[in-house]
């Protein structure tokens, strides 16, 4: 048996190898993305009531619980106004999960973006300049 595979292992795990000096995987600390978990989010938007055995024994309250439960699933409202409301809200909401760039990004992105539209404009006009060109010379 080879002790080079044990070596290997060894050193994988973390643990002592042949001369005796501990191995460790260093890991950077992960920088934040500005957004939020998955599983928060889900409790966030979700609205949904779940009902229990004990809440079907309160005629008035199940029925209730279930106009809530309705309302939570997403149903569409027929009153318009409802519908732009609810609208506005889910616009504000994914608003505050932007997020947005400080002055000295926007300025470099917006530096770039007019660079690469120059270079663009350049590039078009002398192709078009050319096959102006071109159709002269074929067609004189």
């Amino acid at each position: 048996m080879s002790d080079e595979r044990d070596d290997a292992d060894a050193a994988a795990d973390g643990t002592d190898d042949a001369q005796g000096v501990r191995t460790a995987v260093v890991t950077r600390p992960q920088r934040p993305s500005g957004k939020r978990s998955r599983q928060r989010a889900e409790t966030e938007q979700s609205g949904a009531v779940e009902l229990t055995d004990s809440d079907a024994d309160d005629s008035d309250t199940t029925s209730k619980k279930a106009k809530k439960a309705k309302k939570a699933s997403g149903e569409p409202s027929n009153n318009p106004l409802v519908f732009v409301i609810t609208y506005l809200k889910q616009v504000v909401g994914e608003l505050r999960k932007v997020i947005w760039p400080n002055r000295k990004q926007m300025s470099s992105y917006t530096s770039v973006v007019l660079a690469f539209l120059v270079f663009m404009v350049t590039l078009i006009g002398l192709v078009d300049l050319g096959l102006a060109k071109l159709v002269l010379l074929v067609f004189g």
